[in-house]
């Protein structure tokens, strides 16, 4: 199964412990056996609406391959008890997601 992860980080944190927190997930879905396909930073935005009293956030993507369905609840649980991070959402990509990531990763290759 492939999955995508989008997450923001708080941005009272300096880009480099934004990077290091990301990195420490990278390791964690590591750890339990997931492929990691491509990592994408999209910077710092500003949010739709305020979160924790913050207008903007470190945006991260994360595309991996796992087939431990149970992985994912512990990526969200260990996304729940971390304070630098905002927001989370963990999504399982259907064939037709997957040509579309693959497509877009070519593009920003490019």
């Amino acid at each position: 199964m492939i999955y995508e992860t989008v997450f923001i980080i708080n941005p009272v944190l300096s880009e480099d412990q934004a990077k290091e927190a990301v990195n420490s997930y990278v390791d964690f879905l590591k750890s339990k056996k997931a492929k990691i396909i491509s990592e994408e930073s999209w910077g710092l935005k500003k949010l739709a609406y305020h979160i924790q009293n913050k207008k903007t956030g470190f945006y991260f993507l994360v595309e991996f391959e796992c087939n431990d369905s149970n992985m994912i609840s512990d990526l969200e649980l260990s996304f729940k008890r971390d304070e630098k991070i905002m927001r989370w959402l963990v999504v399982k990509l259907d064939k037709n997601a997957q040509k579309y990531a693959n497509r877009r990763r070519e593009k920003l290759a490019k």
